[in-house]
């Protein structure tokens, strides 16, 4: 499974506008695509950031789509009033797991990493089969995603939280998950943001 994200910051005053049009036009239109399984949006109300991401069965699915959603990501960032272009990437789905589906009021911690491309293999194996069991203790767990780009060595972990403030009550657990990851794992914590989810349709499967 693979993934796609688009970055942006949008003037606060237009997300509610944004959401609805990624809801109304934009998500009708990439569904249909050719190995598309699924869409979400979140979005940070203060500072306006906001993250799309869609996902593909196959890397071909994904290199496939990337002229087809073009308009649409340049159409949502003029609604958005984006400040600057959106910033594109790729990634591979290296985990998804799901205690529940997610319900409004879901709020989402990023985290972005990064490790050395060699350390790559031994730093999926360690969340896998150490941190996920960990964060899946987490007060009001909802769901956890690992995306990776292998040839730089980044990574992103999104984890789900059923309510703003349970993902409050377990920030300085996550921090301490971050800090074991960096000391078994040689990972490299670049970012930390929350956000809302404020659309979500993504479709992928258990992948542990």
């Amino acid at each position: 499974m693979y993934a796609r994200t688009s970055t942006l910051v949008a003037a606060p005053s237009a997300l509610d506008q944004g959401i609805a049009f990624v809801g109304d036009k934009v998500w009708p239109a990439i569904r249909d695509m050719a190995g598309c399984v699924g869409m979400s949006l979140v979005v940070d109300r203060e500072s306006g950031r906001t993250i799309s991401t869609t996902s593909w069965e196959t890397q071909d699915a994904l290199a496939a789509s990337r002229d087809a959603v073009m308009p649409l990501r340049e159409e949502a960032a003029r609604i958005l009033k984006a400040v600057s272009r959106p910033v594109v990437e790729e990634w591979e789905i290296a985990s998804m797991h799901r205690r529940h589906p997610t319900e409004p009021g879901t709020c989402v911690r990023a985290a972005w990493s990064r490790v050395p491309q060699t350390h790559v293999a031994q730093a999926l194996d360690f969340y896998k089969s150490t941190l996920l069991p960990q964060i899946e203790k987490l007060d009001g767990f909802v769901s956890s995603s690992l995306m990776v780009d292998r040839a730089t060595g980044r990574g992103v972990t999104s984890v789900a939280f059923g309510s703003r403030e349970a993902m409050e009550r377990t920030r300085e657990q996550a921090d301490y998950l971050r800090e074991s990851s960096t000391n078994e794992a040689n990972v490299e914590t670049l970012d930390v943001i929350e956000f809302e989810l404020a659309f979500a349709h993504l479709h992928v499967p258990e992948l542990v």
